[in-house]
């Protein structure tokens, strides 16, 4: 193993991002000689960044959050079976060739972070789901509420046409999903048992007027993930629950998104595959890092 590698986690803006206080309290838990930053980069630059990523030959990973997520799929040299179905990446792993060289494996972990967050709040059985929104991180969702053997999802978006090929992934997983407008959404998300807002931060704020309007009351148990976790709690948050809703912290989905990263940086910065008590441990003072409640050892069975 290198004497120091480099991690980071990519997008525009990037200075929100809790990414690098939760990766580096893993890597000093594991003792890893890791660096990990957040790297501020728009989509014009990123073909170059990887690109170097490539020749310098001393990075473990990167994770990639929006907007850059579709490119990333893009631009990596192999995509992982997940990542090939849903079209994004939002984790990238050098993995050394034969010839000495570097190549870049796009891969997905969103999907995991959306399913285990759901779970540990309690997620039902077939849920009635609804998604808010049409971007890579929706179709991400879409996938996760395919796991979760969810019925009667509805996607909610702004423009029906940028959403075309989120309905194209979802046709490819063989999850079936119903388009209907965002306008219509304030009316109808207390008729659904999860609901998952993959908007970015205060882009839900007009809906959660509306919804607040209406007065309505939803199911117990009803949940709502916001994967937007700053600035929080989100407005949509505050009316879900006050209208007896379950709130479910999109700080949530980046931890155990960012555990199945951990996993699979330490392999490629050559610390091999870690066993249950160090994820156990990496969990842990990940949640520590981002200020949530510890997992009991089922939750981390869960996750492991």
């Amino acid at each position: 193993m290198t004497d120091k590698l480099f991690g980071a986690v990519l997008g525009h803006p990037i200075g929100h991002s809790q990414s690098p206080a939760l990766h580096n309290a893993a890597y000093t838990a594991l003792g890893a000689p890791f660096n990990y930053v957040a790297r501020d980069l728009q989509l014009p630059e990123l073909a170059g960044f990887l690109a170097q990523v490539r020749a310098d030959g001393n990075w473990y990973g990167l994770s990639v959050t929006m907007p850059l997520k579709n490119e990333a799929a893009m631009l990596v040299d192999e995509l992982t079976p997940v990542a090939a179905a849903v079209g994004a990446v939002n984790t990238i792993v050098p993995r050394r060739d034969g010839t000495g060289g570097t190549r870049l494996v796009g891969d997905n972990t969103d999907v995991a972070g959306i399913v285990n967050a759901l779970r540990h709040a309690g997620v039902g059985q077939r849920p009635r789901a609804a998604i808010l929104g049409g971007g890579g991180t929706a179709v991400s969702a879409i996938a996760a509420l395919g796991q979760l053997h969810a019925t009667d999802i509805t996607l909610f978006v702004r423009n029906a046409h940028k959403a075309a090929g989120t309905l194209h992934v979802a046709a490819a997983l063989g999850v079936g999903v119903v388009l209907e407008s965002f306008d219509a959404a304030a009316g109808k998300l207390a008729g659904f048992d999860v609901i998952i807002s993959t908007l970015p931060p205060h882009g839900a704020d007009g809906l959660a007027g509306e919804f607040a309007g209406i007065g309505a009351t939803v199911q117990d148990g009803a949940l709502l993930l916001d994967v937007a976790y700053d600035p929080w709690p989100s407005a949509l948050a505050q009316v879900w629950q006050a209208a007896g809703g379950t709130v479910v912290a999109g700080i949530e989905m980046l931890l155990y998104q960012g555990v199945e990263q951990v996993k699979l940086f330490s392999e490629a910065g050559g610390l091999g595959t870690l066993d249950t008590v160090q994820i156990g441990d990496v969990i842990n003072v990940m949640c520590d890092a981002i200020g949530v409640h510890r997992r009991d050892s089922h939750e981390q069975n869960m996750a492991g």
